[in-house]
């Protein structure tokens, strides 16, 4: 028998397992208090917050934190009452820090699961193709997920899936619900219809505000109503990525993660007339890459909060190692600073970059504009 928990208490059904490729994503929980509390041990337990570059607005708060009241976005001046009545621990954000545990973090899922893809500084999506014929999935990334708890002290829920979208809803009942012990796996029909019957229609990846205003006013509520929808009727409604959502709620992969970038964004890129190969070379591509981005992006007023970097061999000369990379950070409050834009852009290079490849161009891409 198994089991997917409610709101309430778990449900059982008869299990009927997808045969298709199983997506995991690790999320890490609150991960930039998490951090915080990885370094400062006796705060366990305790309400914690980490606040914005300017220490203006509170950016990451943990569940203890939540239960006072506090808010994401919540402006410091306004909450400090429920602050000092309660001593929240505050703490500033430590981009540099947080990378680098992000780093740690993706090392031990690399020496464990082959494909790895990063998606964001504190979640990544793992390929788990052909996995079910040597392990159990979920015991596997129930272990790796003790592990990553163990070896790094942040803790980390996993959702197990047939495609991402699914994967990302299962992370988050894994998240809310104890009774999955970290891992909440989307591995049967039984499974999918209900955990799109118990999620949020506003919380599914890929629906956005005005996705939502238009799904509703079509009198669809929730994502089982959505899934259930046939595939020409969304087609005649909706532009392809809506599309790819209903298929991945259907349960097909179908959503590449290095293509995913917002509508809104800024990209400056540049091919080298000279291929390169030394990191300081790079660097300092990618660094005037950075600051011309962020004077485009001061020039139409705006702010971002996702820098992405990426860099490319030459695809034609295949007489060459051929490499290809492309990673998404996500700043913790929106900016427009050129400091902090290429500080962040510097450090996904150092993350995505490997000595010996000849670089034929590179590029910076502001999006969540």
């Amino acid at each position: 028998m198994i089991f997917l928990y409610g709101e309430l208490s778990p449900i059982q059904f008869i299990s009927r397992e997808f045969k298709t490729i199983m997506w995991a994503l690790v999320d890490c929980n609150s991960f930039f208090c998490s951090v915080e509390k990885a370094f400062h041990p006796g705060l366990s337990g305790k309400p914690v917050c980490v606040l914005s570059s300017n220490d203006g607005n509170i950016v990451a708060l943990t569940p203890e934190a939540k239960k006072l009241g506090l808010r994401r976005g919540d402006p410091v001046f306004k909450v400090q009452n429920i602050i000092k009545q309660n001593d929240v621990k505050l703490f500033s954000t430590n981009m540099m820090l947080y990378a680098a545990m992000s780093r740690r973090i993706i090392s031990i899922l690399r020496k464990s699961i082959q494909h790895v893809e990063n998606y964001s500084i504190d979640e990544s999506f793992c390929n788990l193709k052909g996995y079910e014929k040597m392990y159990n999935l979920e015991n596997y990334m129930r272990e790796l997920a003790e592990k990553i708890n163990l070896w790094v002290d942040v803790p980390v829920s996993v959702g197990i899936a047939p495609s991402k979208t699914l994967a990302k809803m299962g992370s988050k009942f894994a998240k809310q619900h104890k009774g999955y012990h970290s891992v909440c796996m989307i591995d049967t029909e039984e499974k999918r219809r209900k955990a799109l019957e118990l999620f949020s229609l506003s919380d599914v990846w890929g629906i956005g505000r005005k996705t939502l205003a238009k799904l509703e006013y079509y009198g669809i509520h929730t994502p089982l109503e959505f899934a259930d929808k046939s595939e020409g009727w969304v087609k005649s409604h909706f532009i392809l990525p809506v599309v790819q959502t209903w298929r991945e709620l259907n349960g097909i992969d179908c959503i590449d993660t290095t293509e995913i970038i917002a509508k809104k964004s800024i990209c400056t890129s540049r091919s080298f007339g000279n291929m390169i190969s030394e990191f300081q070379e790079l660097k300092a591509s990618v660094a005037h890459f950075a600051s011309a981005s962020a004077n485009k992006l001061r020039g139409q007023r705006s702010f971002c909060q996702s820098v992405t970097v990426f860099i490319t061999s030459n695809r034609f000369r295949e007489d060459l190692p051929q490499y290809s990379n492309i990673l998404t950070y996500t700043l913790p409050t929106p900016t427009a600073d050129t400091l902090e834009i290429t500080n962040m852009a510097i450090t996904i290079l150092k993350d995505i970059y490997i000595p010996g490849i000849k670089y034929k161009k590179s590029g910076v891409i502001l999006s969540n504009i």
